[in-house]
């Protein structure tokens, strides 16, 4: 190898950063560059490519230069993206229209219709019983196929965010197993894409327009083509890996290579990513998503979606002016279950178990003897009984984490960990790199770099432990009855508003 550096590229929705990271996982500087996204119809949401490359090559530059690394040492690169941004391309991979990120949802009728069609492939939605999500990407190629034909005759290549920047740095037209697995209903362990499904939508020709080679984390692409090189001012022909989605690759940067560990992201949502050694399916569970993450593995995945989110709004409608250090501080002082106060956290509707995206937030058990310490500390509780909840689905199809891996929001309040490790009775597990996309990007560049010999190697050579925070089982037996009233709160909230699915 040239050098013992990796590069780690994050595509996110507002920017694209890159780090530059040391052989043990050490990172000597980032930068990032942002982009546009533009909403011309509610409901609609676009980037355009061209800004992704053009951010790719700031970073990417800045990064390494203020590393103070040499070009030459630098061994490999790797990039994860945003999950279902589909991009339409040209035959020389230009876009012929802007993308649709994730959060573009104008394809919820034909995401029905997928739903509707009953094909075996939707076992990973909640074993066939979905809903299929407007954000994944055969809604949106039907979308695009039906709305603007045009477009999609063109289109010689559909595909996503994270295909787009491997072609330009590589010119191969290759897919991510992971994006593939997760979010286009391929499966390896049944011939990979799925014909059937497609014929059901009269959507047989995109199965001609996806790349028709899906590679696993880790492989390399290829080298950088001189025009990437002198775009991103690093050699030509140095390797470039297989990444994905960007929370999943966060896996591999918190260190969750095994099963048993399951990576908690937080932030305004919540997102629970575990590895099992066997396949399961089941209601109010998404997967599990065979190979992935790692060959012979089946990921699953739970989330919520609001959870950091309500507690932000919260403190906005409280006192804007008060600090988040005396809210904790306040709510610290407070036994478990806030004095009966039960926050239901479907501010936005459920995302798992219940998947139903009309239900809505609750607070039950208002006193007059209740106070805002109460009701901040009813609002971590409830979101942390929304992940309880989750994990209790998931153990029910067999996976039985015995450690969240956290990273996000929820590490900035030592009070709100601790809320999380009592109510699930598991340990929280604080890594040191809080850029666990960007870190997971580097391990798969030292892997493809021949640093490693595999991405559990690299990973948990590279994966740092900075603290424990150990769940108090009296307290967790005390969240006991809060936890249920909790369970019992979405039927009884059906129950008043009549049926919300």
């Amino acid at each position: 190898m040239a050098g013992q550096y990796f590069v780690g590229i994050d595509g996110g929705t507002e920017s694209i950063r890159a780090g530059v990271f040391d052989l043990a996982g050490a990172p000597l500087a980032f930068a990032a560059t942002p982009y546009e996204t533009h909403f011309p119809k509610p409901g609609w949401a676009e980037q355009d490519p061209a800004d992704w490359w053009d951010a790719l090559g700031k970073s990417v530059r800045k990064a390494v230069i203020d590393s103070g690394v040499s070009r030459n040492e630098i061994s490999a690169i790797c990039a994860d993206t945003t999950c279902c941004s589909v991009v339409a391309l040209d035959a020389d991979g230009h876009a012929v229209r802007p993308a649709l990120i994730w959060m573009d949802v104008r394809s919820a009728a034909e995401a029905q219709r997928v739903a509707e069609s009953g094909d075996p492939a939707l076992c990973v939605n909640s074993d066939g019983k979905g809903p299929v999500s407007a954000e994944w990407m055969i809604p949106k190629a039907l979308w695009l196929k039906e709305n603007e034909p045009a477009n999609f005759e063109r289109a010689a290549t559909i595909c996503e965010y994270q295909d787009y920047i491997n072609f330009h740095l590589t010119g191969r037209r290759v897919a991510s197993i992971n994006n593939a697995a997760v979010r286009w209903h391929y499966m390896a362990e049944d011939g990979g894409y799925q014909p059937g499904l497609l014929k059901k939508l009269d959507l047989e020709a995109l199965q001609e327009k996806w790349p028709q080679e899906v590679l696993p984390l880790g492989e390399v692409i290829g080298g950088l083509t001189s025009r990437a090189a002198e775009h991103l001012g690093l050699p030509e022909a140095l390797p470039v890996a297989q990444g994905g989605a960007d929370a999943f690759i966060a896996m591999i940067g918190l260190g969750v290579v095994r099963p048993g560990k399951m990576a908690f992201i937080t932030g305004s949502s919540h997102l629970h990513l575990g590895l099992a050694d066997h396949a399961f399916h089941g209601q109010g569970i998404w997967g599990t998503y065979a190979d992935a993450l790692l060959p012979g593995y089946h990921v699953v995945e739970g989330g919520q979606t609001s959870t950091g989110s309500i507690v932000a709004w919260l403190k906005r409608l409280l006192d804007p002016t008060v600090s988040y250090d005396q809210l904790n501080a306040e709510a610290a002082a407070l036994p478990p279950g806030s004095d009966g106060l039960i926050v239901q956290d479907h501010f936005q509707g459920n995302r798992t178990p219940h998947t139903d995206p009309l239900s809505r937030g609750a607070i039950t058990g208002l006193t007059l003897s209740h106070g805002r310490a109460h009701l901040f500390r009813a609002m971590m509780e409830g979101v942390a009984y929304g992940t309880e909840l989750i994990l209790e689905t998931q153990r029910a199809g067999g996976y039985k984490p015995d450690e969240l891996v956290i990273a996000g929001g929820v590490t900035n309040s030592d009070l709100w960990m601790q809320i999380h490790a009592d109510v699930s009775g598991l340990p929280l597990t604080v890594t040191r790199v809080a850029d666990a996309p960007a870190l997971g990007s580097a391990i798969l560049a030292a892997t493809a770099g021949g640093a490693y010999a595999s991405i559990t190697e690299a990973s948990e050579a590279m994966v740092h432990v900075e603290r424990c925070v150990e769940p108090n089982l009296r307290a967790h037996e005390a969240y006991r009855p809060s936890y249920e009233a909790y369970r019992r709160a979405y039927q009884a909230n059906r129950t008043v508003t009549g049926p919300l699915t």
